[in-house]
């Protein structure tokens, strides 16, 4: 699964190290050392996927995010960083980033997650177009759009994957591991945090009281369900609880 890969990363034996992991997966790898340079090459080159470290000179990770996606662009990006608190992880995921890794990692995790970028990315290009609507909520998959209520709404890349999911099958709960293994495609103890990140970034986006949703709703112990209306949805809630089945770990305060 070979494919164009932009690494913007200043640590030197860093980038070295994630080049050498990636070529061996048969990938084309360019490096840069800063914001600037990460956004003129990703502007130009339109890799399929960027790693792009968050502490960068001159621009950093988290604004060439921000400026890229105001840009419309779609390049899958995964972010490094050293900031491990759940706002910083928030703020990257809300800004546009689709997975992140925290420092020190491992480079095979590194290319694992690299790996499932890609292909999650391929799928959702090769995917058909077409329009959902669950109640109020209605998504056109052709132009990357959901409207609440008429209510236009801006989502990343993950967080439109994630509710496209729910959207197709409207009603049903769906695990932590579901959800991972249809919108990330592998490793569910370490991305059930990731999970409830982009559910909470959702709920923020699509609910006038996130605290309690009426459209992503939780089923204490079990998941998440986009509500389709029925009797059934009644009487859950979204602020605590464990989704999953036999998951482990994860951020709870919000999550499932």
């Amino acid at each position: 699964m070979s494919a164009r890969i932009l690494v913007a990363e200043d640590d030197e034996k860093q980038s070295r190290l994630i080049r050498i992991y990636l070529e061996r997966e048969g990938n084309a790898v360019q490096v840069v050392a800063d914001g600037r340079a990460a956004l003129e090459k990703a502007r130009s080159a339109r890799p399929d996927l960027l790693v792009l470290d968050v502490m960068l000179p001159l621009v950093d990770g988290l604004d060439v995010c921000r400026i890229l996606r105001a840009e419309a662009s779609d390049v899958p990006i995964l972010l490094l960083t050293a900031r491990s608190t759940e706002e910083d992880m928030l703020l990257g995921l809300d800004l546009g980033a689709d997975d992140y890794l925290t420092k020190p990692y491992s480079p095979r995790e590194l290319t694992a997650r690299v790996r499932a970028l890609l292909r999650r990315s391929r799928k959702a290009g090769a995917a058909a177009p077409g329009l959902l609507r669950v109640g109020e909520v209605e998504l056109d998959t052709a132009r990357f759009e959901v409207r609440v209520a008429g209510r236009p709404v801006a989502l990343t890349s993950k967080e439109f994957s994630i509710l496209e999911a729910l959207a197709r099958e409207p009603g049903r709960v769906f695990s932590r591991a579901q959800i991972i293994e249809r919108v990330f495609g592998f490793d569910r103890d370490v991305l059930e945090r990731t999970v409830d990140a982009h559910v909470m970034n959702l709920r923020r986006k699509l609910e006038e009281d996130p605290g309690r949703p009426r459209h992503l709703e939780t089923v204490y112990g079990r998941g998440y369900r986009l509500a389709d209306g029925s009797a059934g949805s009644a009487g859950s809630g979204g602020t605590a609880g464990s989704a999953g089945s036999g998951g482990s770990g994860g951020a709870r305060g919000e999550g499932a």
